[in-house]
């Protein structure tokens, strides 16, 4: 089976992944019950309405203060506790900002601790419409007939003026979304994209779903449609979930990432799991008249262990269901089904059909239930649920008894699947292999899983950037101790702070663990800037700085205590868009309100300031290249160079505006000048030779290619696609770009000056795909998937402007995949997968270009090889968007510029800047400009020379 190589894909096969997510203590001990649940000794009674919040914290970008601490606020105690929340916002309007609390937030939960404690979320509306991350909490308690506030947090934006009408049809956006999620995943050129009917034409395996408006809080505000996009990925099969927020005025994807909670890493093995959402399927009714009983089996790790277990009359067998936890309750079940031989496809968002519970003729449970990991599945999740109960009184992950539902012996297709899941109802365990066990076989791994279900259902933290990351490290966290607890592992035990290290066949401990909370991470060495199409925007890379935070603090202050710190601040403070600097915040509020001593507060502190987090840490970071354009604030928007020019899109300081496109020298001389009409479409993706820039401008109705002399006149449509274009090229005037549809199809075309229309180089076939051009001396290049002989074929095509030859290059071997194409005066160059057996990585070849002498520049098959995504050419040099295989995820193992001489003789790092390195352009000689993340932000930056080894 062909595989992807684009590095923003889901589809990287799930044997070659690293855990990055579960992003990034047992009993009933009646003391610990207690000790949770005791109020604070807090002057809270000590009722003063004149009295000011003894701690305010502004927020950024708006009116509203992120958190409101000390407080003793007196209000209606014989309202329901969403009213009487809207009713303290508003009469306090001066300090919280909020015009109207009661029309604009709308009650999301209430939740209680202890006796008295009410906890009140509240969702931003403007206008009626929903604000993406736009939630507010309210801290209550209630006591002999009395009601106070003493706390708030969250974020309400204050600045939101945009309309709320949209200019575009659903429709449209869910076809932009889908077509947006096609380009990513289909960088290379794949056969396994190849038509199979001229009314079939190609497919893309994904379908979207409108799930309606949002307001993202940018600035004035973006009114956007959201679209969950789902399939299968090119090449693999991989599932894929994808959020896009489409503009409801121009139609462009302002927003996208992936909500499968998995991140591709080459050559490694990955944990990861698949975002919340409602599942398409619901799980079997429940047997009848279950009896609770205690089982036996046996873990992976050779341990005898009880179970809880329930006969189930109507079979006369015995279940892995534990009906005897909520029995009091809700009198849900913690089940745990057989899913061998299911793959993750049938098992992420939806429910398998045909699963049943795992069964036994006896009280034991077998080896089938030891090998599958079904015993650890089960014993680990009941472990867990007694660590939520017992220890912050939550009844199950969404603390009202839902129904604990885990799935065991997943495979990929088929084939071993090292990887587990959380998907918004369930828990999905993948099968291991020769090197791994079960991944249910370590009880971190599921508290971390099951953790994801606490935090959705507590402060939601939104899964990319620095809120994905904190996701990450509080399953993390939460994970690892209650592991530790369980095992009795003392936090100085340099073991102590693993997490998955149980899982390990053959390696030791700490050669396999996924993730180390003790890496000592900072945010000054560690902290890698990455765009939301690598990681989610960092949410595993960057987890253990927060992680290890907490890890540091709970060594200090005892699990006891740190763990109660950690939950009261995952649910009664955070909100779905914290950062890492609110939510060190929380963390220390969360102290101030159990009633911490000051030195205790200090401890808490300096594990913050040891891993940096710190308020304006970021802007610390360093860069080794020169910045010619920073704070671009785009996305999926490239660079174009030639001609001694750049051009690059750019929004505003806050990312609302619609994008203009820029240009200006790469000497950094002069200041960039506008090239795009302000006419609110999005002006992405520009390109230039220094004479004439072109880009595509994304609008209600069409997505058009314009031209402009950089020297100024007049703005040309040369083309207007009702799908979409990307890969554009400009050489004296002639144009080149890759047309795609919303169905697979991918189309090649060219305009010159002399032409009125655009030609595809396929003649728009159906049975014909062509894609990712290059351009230069009236000569263009690209990949090309061929019928021939009854199979498909794949090749890099030359065709000569102005003779009209098209020429085949020579494939030293049958590709399966093909990447990127660059030519320059003497050569075409082009990327090339021919081997579907390794880690992913690519050939890269050269030709003649009359398409003789071809030759590898850097094969697959050789130590050191790229898994390289781009392309781009000068007459000296070429230089690849290339990641190195790693078993880590981590700064070496992210998209780095490699440059290599034409016949591959030297390589060095462009840059040894830390992050993302994407979307490069070559200038002259060895000149190289592109977009780089280190410091967080999206600059466009340049070096004229190779940085050598890093």
């Amino acid at each position: 089976m062909p595989k992807s190589h684009t590095p923003s894909s889901t589809s990287t096969p799930a044997t070659r992944r690293i855990w990055r997510k579960p992003l990034r203590s047992a009993g009933g001990l009646a003391v610990l019950l207690a000790a949770a649940m005791a109020l604070p000794a807090s002057p809270a009674w000590a009722v003063d309405p004149d009295a000011g919040p003894s701690n305010l914290v502004p927020g950024r970008g708006t009116a509203t203060p992120v958190l409101v601490e000390g407080l003793r606020e007196p209000v209606d105690a014989k309202a329901a506790p969403a009213d009487a929340a809207r009713r303290h916002l508003a009469a306090h309007k001066s300090r919280y900002k909020i015009p109207r609390a009661g029309s604009d937030l709308t009650p999301l939960a209430t939740t209680t601790t202890g006796r008295t404690g009410e906890t009140v979320r509240l969702q931003q509306r403007y206008r009626g419409v929903d604000v993406l991350g736009g939630q507010y909490v309210v801290r209550m308690q209630k006591r002999d007939g009395k009601r106070v506030v003493t706390g708030t947090s969250g974020h309400y934006f204050t600045a939101l003026r945009t309309d709320v009408t949209p200019q575009i049809g659903e429709d449209l956006a869910v076809r932009r979304a889908v077509a947006a999620t096609a380009r990513r995943l289909n960088g290379v050129l794949d056969k396994s994209r190849a038509p199979r009917a001229e009314d079939d034409a190609a497919t893309t395996g994904l379908t979207g779903e409108a799930k309606g408006l949002v307001v993202l809080p940018k600035g004035a505000g973006v009114l956007a449609y959201r679209v969950t996009v789902r399939g299968t990925a090119p090449g693999t099969g991989a599932p894929v979930v994808e959020e896009v927020y489409v503009d409801a005025r121009s139609g462009y994807p302002v927003l996208q990432y992936s909500a499968l909670k998995t991140v591709a890493a080459p050559a490694a093995r990955t944990v990861g799991e698949t975002a919340e959402g409602p599942t398409a399927d619901a799980p079997p009714p429940v047997p009848a008249g279950l009896v609770p009983e205690t089982g036996s089996g046996t873990r992976l790790s050779g341990a005898a262990t009880a179970l809880d277990v329930a006969y189930d009359p109507s079979t006369a067998t015995y279940l892995l269901a534990d009906a005897g936890r909520m029995r009091a309750t809700t009198k849900n079940l913690l089940a745990t089904w057989d899913a061998r031989g299911t793959s993750v496809s049938e098992a992420s968002g939806r429910w398998p059909t045909g699963i049943k519970m795992f069964s036994s003729p006896t009280t034991a449970f077998g080896a089938v239930a030891t090998d599958s990991g079904a015993v650890d599945a089960h014993w680990n999740a009941g472990r867990v649920y007694d660590y939520f109960k017992n220890s912050h009184g939550r009844d199950s992950l969404d603390g009202a008894g839902m129904t604990v539902n885990s799935l065991v012996g997943v495979t990929y297709y088929g084939l071993p699947y090292v990887n587990a899941f959380w998907d918004g109802t369930k828990m999905v365990y993948g099968s291991g292999d020769d090197e791994f066990k079960p991944l249910s076989a370590d009880t971190d791994v599921v508290g971390h899983e099951m953790t994801h279900g606490v935090v959705e259902h507590s402060a939601n933290l939104v899964y990319a950037g620095q809120s994905g990351a904190l996701n990450e490290a509080i399953a993390d966290y939460f994970g690892n101790a209650i592991d530790v607890t369980a095992s009795g592992t003392p936090m100085g035990d340099p073991a102590a702070g693993l997490i998955g290290e149980d899982l390990c066949r053959t390696k030791a401990a700490a050669d396999c663990a996924l993730r180390n909370l003790n890496d000592g991470a900072t945010t000054s060495k560690s902290f890698l800037g990455v765009s939301f199409a690598t990681d989610n925007g960092g949410v595993h890379l960057n987890s253990t700085i927060f992680s290890g935070a907490l890890w540091d603090m709970r060594e200090d202050l005892g699990g006891q205590l740190a763990d109660r710190i950690v939950y009261k601040a995952l649910t009664e403070y955070m909100t779905p868009i914290d950062g890492f600097t609110e939510a060190r915040n929380a963390v220390l509020a969360a102290a101030r309100a159990l009633g911490v001593t000051a030195a205790q507060q200090n401890t808490v502190k300096r594990s913050f300031n040891a891993h940096g987090i710190v308020p304006g840490w970021e802007q610390a970071l360093g860069v080794d290249s020169d910045t010619l354009f920073g704070g671009l604030n785009t996305t999926d928007s490239g660079v174009g160079a030639g001609g001694g020019w750049w051009t690059a899109s750019k929004s505003n300081e806050d990312g609302s505006e619609p994008y203009s496109v820029y240009a200006g020298r790469l000497d950094g001389t002069g200041g960039a000048k506008v090239i795009s009409p302000n006419d609110g479409r999005y002006h992405t993706g520009p390109a230039t030779d220094g004479r004439t820039v072109v880009w595509t401008a994304y609008g209600p109705t069409s997505v058009d290619i314009l031209s402009r002399p950089v020297a100024g006149g007049p703005i040309k449509t040369l083309y207007s696609s009702v799908t979409g274009v990307s890969g554009l090229r400009v050489e004296k005037n002639t144009v080149v770009f890759e047309e795609y549809d919303f169905f697979g199809g991918r189309h090649v075309g060219y305009q010159r000056p002399t032409d009125k229309a655009p030609v595809f180089t396929d003649g728009r076939k159906w049975n014909v795909l062509t894609a990712l051009p290059s351009i230069s001396g009236n000569r263009i290049a690209y990949a090309k998937l061929y019928p021939q002989g009854g199979t498909y074929r794949l090749g890099v095509e030359v065709v000569d402007l102005t003779t009209g030859k098209a020429v085949l290059a020579e494939n030293l071997e049958e590709p399966q995949g093909l990447g990127q194409t660059g030519i320059n005066g003497e050569k075409v160059f082009w990327l090339s997968d021919t081997d579907d057996g390794d880690a992913g990585q690519l050939t890269i070849m050269s030709a003649a270009l009359d398409g003789t002498h071809a030759a590898a520049v850097s094969s697959e098959h050789k130590p050191g090889a790229l898994i390289a995504t781009d392309l781009t050419v000068s007459q000296e040099a070429l230089t690849v968007v290339g990641l190195t295989p790693d078993t880590r995820y981590r700064n070496e193992s992210l998209p780095k510029l490699w440059q290599l001489t034409t016949d591959g003789s030297r390589r060095e790092r462009v840059s040894c800047n830390r992050g993302e390195q994407s979307y490069p352009a070559a200038g002259a000689g060895r000149q190289v400009v592109w977009l780089d993340a280190t410091t967080g932000s999206t600059d466009l930056v340049v070096r004229d020379r190779p940085a050598g080894t890093c």
